[in-house]
């Protein structure tokens, strides 16, 4: 009789086991479960996360959904960053964001099996970093949005306001996948050009404050930086060195004239952070296929530039806007604010 009450008991135990576990699997309609990771706390990157949750916001009111987000940034460290897609998974998301290229590129690597649909934000190029198979049809689980730069625009900026420039700073992060065309780019252009670059490097705050004061040593006449993290991070601490240099800094994103830089060329990344979460919504709620959605690429006619500096450099926005217009489809100003 004992035997015969184990077994009963252990099938009830069995039983309560497979009904807690399908409670668990359960998902009511219309609840979605989103994983965000940023790569690194910086003006550009924390734009877009904070666009995108307020536009998931707005969208959880407009069609009557419920989003649970869940947000973290790994602070550009490859195994905290490995540890939070992990989690996600553990935590069933739905959908996972993936801020900048090296999070994008983590994420398709740990949903290949799972098919967990990934939407990607600010990649640069994502046929170089093999995210996608186009920019038309990606094929996979992924797509998102690209922060592409028109480089040889900036470089036309740059000839804008000092047409006799005879060296240029170009100032970035080898690591940083994002850097790597755009860089390509520049030294072609202004090597077709006949002016002198010079290359200078750091991966952290302090190691590109050096090589900041090694362009200043240089004699650079200009510094272009692409949409580089590892730069935007430490443009609070390289802004003032540079106007004092009277050296404007040309940069890919108006996040780095917020922070102090000469001007910001490019993507609007509120708007981008936004674009981003309509695509993971749709996604969801109307089950459209990643592999089909296209990459979504943004007009990088905006040339924000940052009035306190230019000031700095011995000019105005005026004068700078009226030498700028004919390259840019819109020229506006900002002041600088200590934004991460």
């Amino acid at each position: 009789m004992k035997k015969f009450f184990a077994v009963v008991l252990t099938a009830l135990l069995f039983a309560g086991i497979v009904f807690a576990g399908g409670a668990q699997e359960t998902k009511s309609e219309g609840t979605y479960k989103i994983g965000i990771c940023n790569f690194v706390d910086d003006a550009s990157l924390n734009q877009i996360c904070d666009n995108i949750q307020s536009r998931l916001a707005e969208i959880e009111a407009e069609q009557g959904v419920k989003f649970t987000v869940y947000y973290d940034n790994c602070n550009a460290d490859a195994n905290v960053l490995n540890q939070i897609i992990a989690n996600f998974a553990a935590n069933k998301v739905d959908l996972m964001i993936g801020v900048a290229t090296p999070v994008a590129m983590a994420m398709q690597a740990a949903t290949e099996e799972n098919r967990i649909p990934v939407v990607f934000a600010a990649v640069s190029d994502p046929l170089a970093a093999g995210l996608v198979d186009s920019l038309e049809k990606p094929g996979s689980n992924i797509t998102g949005t690209s922060d592409y730069l028109d480089t040889n625009a900036v470089m036309n900026l740059i000839f804008a306001f000092n047409a006799d420039a005879k060296k240029v700073g170009l100032l970035f992060d080898l690591g940083q996948d994002a850097s790597t065309t755009a860089i390509k780019q520049a030294k072609d252009y202004l090597s077709a050009k006949g002016v002198e670059y010079v290359e200078r490097t750091g991966t952290t705050v302090d190691e590109v404050v050096l090589a900041v004061q090694a362009l200043i040593a240089d004699g650079v006449d200009a510094v272009f930086t692409p949409s580089d993290n590892t730069i935007m991070t430490a443009e609070l601490s390289i802004y003032e060195a540079l106007a004092d240099a009277k050296i404007p800094h040309y940069t890919g994103a108006d996040s780095f004239a917020l922070n102090g830089a000469f001007l910001g060329y490019g993507v609007d990344y509120a708007n981008l952070g936004r674009e981003t979460a309509t695509m993971a919504a749709d996604i969801l709620i109307n089950g459209k296929n990643p592999a089909e959605v296209p990459v979504m690429t943004f007009d990088n006619g905006t040339a924000t530039v940052n009035v306190e500096t230019a000031a700095a450099l011995g000019t105005s926005f005026e004068e700078v806007s009226a030498l700028f217009a004919p390259y840019a489809t819109k020229v506006q100003s900002i002041n600088t604010a200590e934004s991460f």
